[in-house]
């Protein structure tokens, strides 16, 4: 099997380059890594004491920093490596303030490869997030002693762990990870299940990073005068459907301020043929306007929508009414606003959980979701508004400090 997984790797490489020729963000992924071997002889020596975080994307990246946060704090002398798969976590992230003191591309997993990267430093521990299991990897981390350790784990039916090739998968991960951290009882059983009895149940980190989002300057310019008096609905990570309950809300009620904010700049240009009267939030920073009384506004910043939330009294979450993959809901739920979302969320347990607690709901039709938010923007039902309000804050007060939880195990 690991013959097979070795081609596969080999493959994978093959069609990311091929791919790479057509698309830009692949290109960067391919190009970024020929750096990576560079970046870590310059940041670090061979001797330093390294934490190193793997996330394959940004939303991972944020789900792992609490935990990096604090080991960064325990161990003052040891330096930091972050490495991600994806262009769009390592593209954000790169361009921030962090603490990291070296930011790059994860090598492919190709054995040498991975052998020449890691040797240029001293690894003593090491943490990938939810699910990005590379097994050359693990394999050499393993054999030059680095306690490994799996945060906000999550497993689900459809991995290949539950097949009938996988216990290959299984026996690796049961020799190379030291720890388990799981977000949920069910993930921890089907863990177990297939032997990797190495865990334990410490929740989801994001809740602990969504809860640090309040205790900040959540202040953006011009958002309280485009309010006004009025109720706000943000739209964040918006696609196309999430345009469409926007459209439908601003025919069926004027009064209400609506702010867009895409998932991706391209759709500002969309943005702007369905609402033809809307404002860019840069024309606004740029020359202020006399009044406010526009409807929508379309955010064409990046970094602004979970401070955005905070404005808002319903928050409409993008990517649930395909497979692209619902985006953060936390981020709105923690300011104790109703989240409304589409039904797509197989890998987010957090929306099950929002929806039993009644501060959020998800819906399969883009018509459905707009007459629920219209339903709880109309002043007869404030009741309403604030009783999933309510239960949206709580439900993200009573989750527990998982940093706290994995930290006493890692550092006992």
């Amino acid at each position: 099997m690991k013959f097979l997984y070795n081609i596969f790797v080999n493959l994978l490489i093959f069609g990311m380059k091929i791919f790479s020729l057509f698309n830009n963000k692949t290109k960067k992924g391919v190009e970024g890594r020929k750096e990576s071997l560079q970046k870590v002889k310059a940041g670090f020596s061979k001797t330093d004491k390294v934490i190193w975080m793997h996330a394959a994307s940004l939303g991972e990246y944020e789900q792992g920093l609490p935990v990096l946060e604090k080991l960064k704090e325990k161990l003052p002398g040891h330096k930091i490596l972050v490495t991600f798969f994806s262009p769009s976590g390592y593209e954000n992230v790169v361009k921030k303030k962090h603490i990291a003191d070296v930011i790059c591309y994860l090598p492919f997993d190709r054995k040498r490869t991975v052998k020449d990267f890691i040797s240029e430093f001293n690894v003593e521990l090491f943490f990938t997030v939810k699910y990005d299991y590379w097994y050359n990897l693990l394999a050499e981390l393993k054999n030059r002693n680095a306690k490994i350790y799996v945060i906000s784990a999550l497993f689900y039916e459809r991995q290949s762990f539950f097949t009938s090739y996988g216990k290959w998968f299984v026996k690796q991960l049961q020799k190379d990870v030291d720890w388990f951290f799981h977000q949920t009882q069910f993930s921890l059983a089907l863990a177990k299940s297939v032997g990797l009895l190495q865990s334990s149940v410490t929740g989801d980190t994001r809740f602990d990073r969504v809860k640090q989002l309040r205790e900040r300057d959540n202040h953006v310019n011009y958002i309280t005068d485009f309010i006004g008096d009025n109720t706000a609905i943000v739209f964040g990570s918006s696609w196309q459907s999430e345009e469409k309950i926007a459209e439908m809300i601003s025919l069926k009620n004027n009064t209400v301020k609506i702010i867009m904010a895409p998932h991706d700049l391209k759709r500002v240009v969309y943005l702007k043929n369905i609402f033809p009267d809307a404002v860019l939030y840069s024309e606004i920073q740029h020359d202020p306007p006399l009044n406010f009384n526009f409807q929508v506004l379309i955010i064409d910043s990046i970094g602004l929508l979970s401070k955005l939330y905070s404005y808002a009294d319903v928050a409409v979450v993008g990517g649930g009414f395909h497979d692209a993959g619902l985006h953060n809901i936390l981020e709105a739920a923690t300011f104790g606003i109703p989240v409304v979302f589409g039904n797509h969320y197989r890998k987010n347990p957090e929306a099950d959980e929002l929806i039993s607690a009644e501060g959020g709901k998800s819906f399969e039709e883009e018509y459905e979701a707009a007459e629920f938010v219209l339903f709880l923007t109309n002043k007869d039902n404030k009741e309403e508004l604030d009783a999933m309000s309510q239960n949206a804050a709580k439900f993200v007060d009573e989750k527990p400090n998982s940093t706290e939880l994995i930290i006493r195990k890692i550092l006992p």
